[in-house]
């Protein structure tokens, strides 16, 4: 691994254990030429992912960019991270284990909906709001109606 201080490529680990997330691992490393310390994140990646884009683009799948996108429909939402990790990394293996190489960000943006309306309703909205191009406030009115009607059925389940 090299350093992130002094770009040396011969850093040591001190310290290994499992992430708190259970699904990867994390390692304290040393420079021995800067001395500088920095932790690493190692996780199983069971096959490399494409990811096609609407224009028909492909890139490679980038667990970041996922991460980013619950990040920027949670700001300011009191989600816990694990949570959110733990829905990032359950989307990630299902995509991994589908057995498809090739996976179009269409069907990705419909997972990230499912696990954001398990999280935050507030969340959901903004992520359908991008996702599905809203562009008249009926849109939010609809997508609202959708999370109420789950309410009143998770409601009568309880009684």
């Amino acid at each position: 691994m090299r350093c992130p201080f002094c770009s040396s490529e011969d850093t040591q680990v001190k310290d290994s254990r499992p992430a708190e997330d259970g699904t990867s691992i994390r390692r304290r490393r040393i420079c021995p030429d800067c001395g500088g310390r920095f932790t690493t994140f190692e996780r199983v990646q069971l096959r490399e992912l494409m990811v096609i884009k609407k224009s028909g683009r492909k890139v490679l799948f980038d667990r970041e960019k996922l991460m980013q996108s619950f990040m920027i429909a949670l700001r300011k939402r009191n989600i816990d991270r694990d949570r959110v990790d733990r829905a990032v990394s359950g989307i990630i293996r299902r995509l991994e284990s589908s057995g498809e190489t090739e996976i179009t960000s269409e069907d990705i943006g419909l997972q990230v909906l499912e696990a954001l309306k398990a999280l935050d309703d507030v969340a959901f909205v903004r992520y359908a709001s991008v996702y599905r191009d809203f562009t008249h406030i009926e849109d939010f009115a609809e997508a609202i109606a959708q999370i109420n009607a789950k309410l009143s059925r998770e409601s009568v389940g309880d009684v």
